[in-house]
Order: C-alpha cells, then sequence, then structure tokens
C-alpha cells in the first residue's frame, strides 16, 4: 500500500485547465501540465482495498492498486509494465476515457476518487518521455496471416494483440489517416493527433502492416481477402447514425454531429476539403440535439468556430446534480458538465424537437420545439406528454444531430460477406461463441458487435477478440493473457 493514511491526508487533485478565451482560440489539449510530485501524491491516495472495486469498474481490468503503489514509489518502468498488461493504449484513455474505474473507486463512498485517469496519462507519458514504450516485435512469426477491418480502437488493440502473439497482422482503413473514432470522431482539443501518430509508428516498428484509403467491401473485394488471409477481424464501429426524421429534416444547415466533426478534424489536420461543402458555425446559432460526450464535442468545436450561440438540448429529463447514496459502485445517473460546456453553452432537458423551420431558398432558419413531461403508463412504460403554452421556436442556422448510433453500416464489408445480424442490427458474435460470425474464420470485435459504446469497452473487445483468434489460429490455447474472469462484472456500456 502506498501510504496507509494517503486518503486523509491529501485531497483530490487534477490538472488544471488552460483559461477558456485561450484555449477556445486554438484546437490544442486542453489541460495544463502537472508536476510528478503532485501525481506521486495523488498516487498516494489509493487506499489498496480488500476488494478493488475500480478492477471491476473497467472494462480492461486494469490493475489499478499496483500501479498506484508503483507511481508511490516513483517506478515509473514498474508502473507502465502493470498498466500496459492490460490496457494497449493507456495514452488514449486516460485522455478520453469517462473513468468508470473512478466511479467504482471505494473511497468514491464518501469522499472524492483517486485520480486514476490522471494517474493513468501520467504514466503513459513517463514511459514514453523515459523510453519504455519502444517497439517490442515477437521474437517468432508463426506464419499465419490476419487481416482487421476498421483501425479505431478495437481495431487497433486486435492488431497490436495479434502481432504480439507472432501473426502477421494487416489493419485496412478506408479513411486516408489511421485512427478511426480517435482520429476522425474526437476533437484535437481533447486527443492531439500526434497522440496517435506516436503509437502507429511504434506499431510499425513492431511488424503490423497498415492500408489506408482501402475500403473492404469497396475498392478491396471482401470475399477475396478473407482467402487471401487464415482469419479476418471486423472492427469497423458503429456508424450509422439516429436520426431526427421531423418535418424540415431536409433543410440545408441540418446534419449529424459526426458529419461535423469529422470535416473539423480533417480541416484541423491540413487535408484537402475543396471538394467538399463546408460545415462551419461561424456567426451561427447552432442547436445540438443530443446530451452525451458526442454533443458537447459539438459544443466545443462550434465554439472554437466562433458562433454567434451555442445551445444543447436533450429530450430526456435533465438528471440530477449529485450521485445517488444506492448507485455505488455503477456508473451513476447524474448531471456533467464537461470542459466544452464551460466555454459557452446553454443547455435545456425534457425538450422535443417538433420541426426545422427553413426560409423560401431551404436554408435552416429555427427550429420548432415543446417542452415535455416524462412519467410512466398503464403497462410502466416510459412516455412523455407535451406541455401546453411551451412551444417556441428557437433562432438557429446550424442543428447538429448527436442522439447516438443505430448500428454498422450494413452496405458493402457486411451484406458481400453475408455475415449474421443480431436483433439489433449488430454483427453476431458473442463472446460466449470466441466472437466468431456467421462466416468461417471472420470474426468481430467492438462497437460493431456490441453497438456504441466506451473507447475502452473498444479496446477490450478488440484485445478478448484477438485471443479468441490467437486460440483458433493454433488450434488450440491461446498464448495472450485474457482478462480475470473471476473479477466482479458491472455494466457500464
Amino acid at each position: 500500500m502506498a501510504d496507509p493514511r494517503g486518503f486523509l491526508k491529501y485531497d483530490r487533485e487534477l490538472p488544471g485547465k488552460r483559461p477558456v478565451q485561450l484555449r477556445k482560440t486554438d484546437w490544442q489539449e486542453l489541460y495544463e501540465p502537472m508536476s510528478e510530485e503532485r501525481t506521486v501524491t495523488q498516487a498516494a491516495r489509493c487506499m489498496d482495498c480488500g476488494v478493488p472495486f475500480c478492477h471491476s469498474g473497467c472494462p480492461l481490468g486494469n490493475i489499478i492498486p499496483e500501479f498506484n503503489d508503483a507511481v508511490y514509489e516513483e517506478d515509473w518502468r514498474e508502473a507502465f509494465e502493470i498498466l500496459s498488461s492490460t490496457n494497449n493504449f493507456p495514452e488514449f484513455t486516460g485522455r478520453i476515457c469517462p473513468a468508470p474505474c473512478e466511479a467504482a473507486c471505494v473511497l468514491g463512498i464518501n469522499a472524492p476518487p483517486v485520480a486514476i485517469e490522471h494517474i493513468e496519462k501520467s504514466i503513459a507519458e513517463e514511459a514514453f518521455q523515459r523510453g519504455y514504450a519502444r517497439p517490442n516485435p515477437p521474437t517468432s512469426r508463426t506464419g499465419k496471416t490476419v487481416a482487421v477491418i476498421g483501425s479505431g480502437p478495437s481495431g487497433l488493440a486486435a492488431a497490436a494483440q495479434l502481432n504480439k502473439a507472432g501473426h502477421t497482422v494487416t489493419v485496412f482503413e478506408r479513411n486516408s489517416r489511421i485512427g478511426g473514432l480517435l482520429r476522425y470522431g474526437i476533437p484535437d482539443f481533447k486527443l492531439e493527433k500526434w497522440v496517435i501518430d506516436r503509437r502507429i509508428e511504434l506499431m510499425e516498428a513492431e511488424g503490423i502492416k497498415f492500408r489506408t484509403n482501402a475500403e473492404v467491401g469497396g475498392n478491396v473485394d471482401a470475399k477475396q481477402l478473407v482467402r487471401d488471409h487464415d482469419a479476418v477481424v471486423l472492427a469497423g464501429g458503429s456508424t450509422i447514425p439516429r436520426d431526427i426524421p421531423s418535418p424540415g429534416r431536409e433543410a440545408q444547415g441540418v446534419y449529424f454531429a459526426m458529419q461535423f466533426l469529422e470535416q473539423n478534424n480533417k480541416r484541423v489536420a491540413g487535408d484537402d476539403l475543396s471538394d467538399t461543402y463546408e460545415i462551419h458555425a461561424r456567426d451561427r446559432d447552432v442547436i445540438v440535439i443530443g446530451g452525451g460526450d458526442t454533443g458537447a464535442d459539438c459544443v466545443g468545436t462550434s465554439n472554437r468556430h466562433g458562433a454567434r450561440s451555442v445551445t444543447q438540448i436533450e429530450i430526456m429529463p435533465m438528471p440530477p446534480s449529485e450521485r445517488s447514496a444506492d448507485s455505488w459502485p455503477n456508473w451513476p445517473m447524474m448531471l456533467r458538465t464537461s470542459t466544452s460546456h464551460e466555454e459557452g453553452c446553454e443547455r435545456e432537458w425534457a425538450v422535443l424537437t417538433e420541426e426545422f423551420v427553413k426560409d423560401e431558398e431551404g436554408y435552416l432558419r429555427g427550429v420548432k420545439t415543446v417542452n415535455i413531461r416524462w412519467g410512466r403508463d398503464q403497462t410502466g412504460r416510459n412516455t412523455f406528454v407535451k406541455i401546453p403554452g411551451t412551444e417556441r421556436e428557437l433562432p438557429c442556422q446550424l442543428l447538429l444531430i448527436a442522439a447516438g448510433f443505430m448500428h454498422p453500416q450494413h452496405e458493402g464489408l457486411l451484406h458481400e460477406l453475408g455475415v449474421g445480424l443480431d436483433n439489433r442490427k449488430n454483427v453476431a458474435a458473442s463472446p460466449e461463441h470466441d466472437y466468431q460470425t456467421s462466416v468461417p474464420k471472420v470474426y468481430a470485435a467492438g462497437d460493431m458487435r456490441r453497438g456504441q459504446s466506451l473507447v475502452v469497452w473498444a479496446i477490450a473487445e478488440g484485445r478478448e477478440c484477438a485471443r479468441a483468434v490467437d486460440g483458433f489460429l493454433r488450434g488450440g490455447q491461446s498464448v495472450l493473457e485474457s482478462r480475470d474472469e473471476g473479477r466482479l462484472e458491472l455494466d457500464f456500456a
């Protein structure tokens, strides 16, 4: 145990944020550096619980008390070895994970939890600076080849693990750069892209091959790809967004959140967008529909564009401001205010979008809404009623739909392979069946299999799928590590 009285002596502390007016002028990450000494002090707050629920809170099963103790002892090499034994990309999760491990921290029952996410990021950055994070190619190759389709967190994790096992791995990405959701869905102010590039360079040095502008089921024949490889992993993500089919949906100025975010990330990266219609918030009244992280990313991006106003509306009621006493160790339903909201945003709950209002030329000019009241019907199902007299029209020239995702794209890859789907239209490939699809030697992991979820879940799925594929290729037992099957499973999806 780091310091038996650390949780009593020290308060929770996180890195300071750059001033709002400064950070709104650029795309750099939000946080100021925090000294090694202060990070070590935060590690001292870990109680080394008899039953460390943080293990179960983390889908990866990160061995958190042990790496906290190593940080307290200032043994950064050991801390990195412990952390990287369960997490391929702590430099990603330490920046963008919502930290369900902290929600499950025992200290969090009656005090601020241990700053696990910050400590995780610090371990990763110290490892890169000190040279501990370096290429570690396998000492021998099995002669087996694997194609991984999709270079998001699940695809990258599967590729890293399968390469570690000695297989020859090629990752296929339909976009021009590697990273998937990490690259195109998450703004630079939360995850600067040099962080991804640094990791990809390391993976290439370990022997993993990457092919960009390669759309399997498009300019790459899917069936031929299966024939050419000993196994294939589908890790394309859940990419079909949930729409809001209200009258006027066709108005110019109504877009899905990912259209907006992806284009902006390409703009920041310096990609050529000359053939693309510009989606920009400058001098516009922006409304974001959807109260989750993607909606918050749209808010932060709009503020940096110089929007005239930004309003985020959510159909569900406002969650409580404090976590309920009986929610621990599960992920609590409570109000969360992101750094994007701090930069300027009106937030409204229990608001129903009734119509997108167009001008004479078909451009969006406003949104008609009505407030609603939630309750239960006679069968016990959640339902709502409109509140008379709350109808209004909000000025809006840019509307961003951030209402979540339905399922993976079926056209192309999935139709060409003929893989079976589950009742949610995701690829049917359960862990109970070793992530295998209905097509021989084809596997699936991540959001494409489980539906829209967290980056940390995508990494966990990629690792477990890789273990199943390795066992298949070896005709028996995998050489890859498994998550602790005895740990308590909690629902953080």
